[in-house]
């Protein structure tokens, strides 16, 4: 998710931050279990948003078409429905590593640390 983002989000917009990264979760109040659980933001005001939250605030920062699609977060059934999937899918995210989905310091163009 954070090489997508950093392909699409405006200059200066959203920081993305391997939580691998040597005193990352510290620096920004995450702690490893909760890293383990779920994509985080945390915003210059230190709000942090957790899971399908956090990646439809990502959405409407990226802007353009993603922000209408951040928008429906909005509607309680839609979000109801993007909570559980995320949910879901953190849970099995290991399973999607066959289809090119493996976290940023796993992969080997990446160096954290």
């Amino acid at each position: 998710m954070a090489r997508w983002v950093r392909r699409r989000a405006p200059a200066g917009r959203v920081l993305t931050v391997a939580n691998q990264e040597p005193g990352a979760l510290e620096r920004y109040g995450v702690t490893r279990p909760e890293a383990d659980r779920a994509a985080w933001t945390v915003d210059t005001d230190a709000h942090r948003l957790e899971g399908a939250a956090a990646i439809n605030r990502v959405l409407h920062e990226v802007g353009g078409g993603w922000r209408a699609v951040a928008t429906m977060y909005r509607w309680r059934p839609i979000a109801a429905f993007e909570e559980a999937f995320y949910r879901w899918f953190a849970a099995r995210r290991s399973r999607f590593h066959r289809l090119g989905v493996t976290p940023e310091c796993d992969d080997p163009g990446v160096t954290c640390g």
